[in-house]
């Protein structure tokens, strides 16, 4: 049986609920295979259309968008009356609150969150997307190879116009240091291992510190209203919008201020294959 294949159709930048971790950023490539009988054309399914619909379907289904396993023990979610979904849990001293619009929320049958589960989950949903023709969909999740340091992270961007908006997104990312006109590895893993697993929330949005050492984020951006708590332990303040640009530059003045005769240049990824640059 013929088959036609896309490497790297898309990537899907989001953030998912972890048992122990809590929230995670993640950014996986996503490969695409169709298999079946040739058409009219001589085709599978036309590159063109492939790109367009598959690459459209994926992306709306998947990026930017909080993934929750409904089976994961301690999770519930509710409707309420505004229509937004209020999703909590809890594990120790901790505890996750998050109330925002259903479009920001993926959820999945499943115990916890992994490659083969979303694979599963976008194969049976891309279906009615392809020609009769196309028998079997194959869909490869994979994370972009890192000789180097990365991180993964959350936030949310309450003035941006599309999905950014949404307050528990995220990325994995990696992260080049230079200083003095030399990469500083070092650097690089002491700021990825302080930004393992990350919610990096703007002290504009925080609403309140609670009693618990949880700190509670919220703001109201063109899709609705968005609410967020997380143990602080989780998360990193800064004084400014948590944009890639904001961050790379946070880190450049940081390193610059600890070291003020050093120049530093910060090249902070978002995602795969792009980012923003910090000088100082």
């Amino acid at each position: 049986m013929p088959a036609l294949f896309v490497d790297a159709l898309t990537v899907i930048d989001f953030t998912y609920l972890h048992p122990t971790r809590w929230l995670v950023g993640e950014s996986w490539i996503v490969d695409i295979e169709l298999h079946g009988a040739l058409d009219e054309q001589g085709m599978v399914f036309d590159f063109g259309d492939v790109k367009k619909a598959l690459k459209r379907e994926i992306d709306r289904l998947a990026d930017h968008r909080l993934l929750l396993p409904d089976a994961m023990p301690g999770l519930d979610v509710v409707t309420l009356p505004d229509g937004n979904l209020r999703i909590t849990r809890a594990h120790g001293d901790e505890h996750l609150l998050i109330e925002c619009p259903p479009e920001a929320v993926l959820r999945l049958a499943v115990a916890e969150i992994d490659r083969a589960g979303v694979a599963a989950f976008l194969v049976a949903t891309l279906r009615d997307t392809v020609p009769a023709n196309v028998e079997r969909i194959v869909v490869r999740l994979r994370e972009e190879s890192i000789d180097g340091a990365f991180y993964h992270y959350s936030h949310g961007l309450k003035k941006h116009n599309g999905a950014c908006q949404r307050i528990a997104h995220g990325h994995r990312s990696r992260i080049e240091i230079e200083e003095d006109g030399a990469r500083n590895g070092v650097l690089e893993k002491r700021w990825a291992a302080q930004f393992r697993d990350i919610y990096i929330g703007s002290s504009e949005d925080l609403l309140y510190t609670s009693a618990s050492a949880h700190l509670r984020f919220g703001y109201v951006s063109r899709e609705g209203r968005y609410l967020l708590e997380l143990h602080r332990r989780h998360v990193y303040l800064i004084d400014t919008d948590s944009t890639v640009e904001h961050i790379a530059q946070h880190i450049a003045d940081a390193l610059h201020l600890a070291h003020p005769a050093r120049k530093y240049r910060v090249k902070a990824y978002e995602g795969v294959a792009k980012g923003a640059i910090g000088l100082a």
